[in-house]
């Protein structure tokens, strides 16, 4: 039986206010936040789509929601999520096979995906604005 007078001081936890947080740390939250983002970005598509089948009145007014303002917002911040979901992926699976693991190369693959996501969605929008 242990002896009780004698305590045995334990490690903490590391938690946030431990760590000082780096881009791969954000980049993965970040990742994390646009998965879910995603899952209501498609009951979104979802209802668009069901409006369609459901007729006119029904498809204009989802339309009408969707072209407003705050149905832009919503619409450009889901292809980001998008894109920048996918280009995270695309980071994991590098990572995966080995590659750019060195500090140096996370942090330049972590800015290409915030700078990628970012100018893919511009270009997606804008050439979704002068081809309509």
């Amino acid at each position: 039986m242990a002896n009780s007078s004698s305590k045995r001081v334990r490690p903490l936890s590391p938690h946030l206010a431990i760590y000082k947080p780096t881009i791969t740390m954000v980049m993965s939250i970040v990742h994390r936040i646009t998965g879910v983002g995603l899952y209501f970005g498609m009951a979104i598509l979802a209802w668009w789509l069901i409006s369609a089948s459901m007729g006119a009145m029904s498809f204009d007014f989802v339309e009408s929601i969707l072209k407003s303002f705050i149905g832009y917002i919503v619409m450009i911040a889901f292809t980001w999520a998008l894109i920048h979901h996918a280009l995270g992926g695309i980071r994991h699976f590098i990572w995966d096979l080995g590659k750019g693991l060195t500090e140096q190369h996370r942090y330049k693959i972590a800015w290409a995906t915030i700078i990628g996501s970012a100018s893919l969605t511009a270009l997606l929008w804008i050439a979704g604005f002068i081809l309509s």
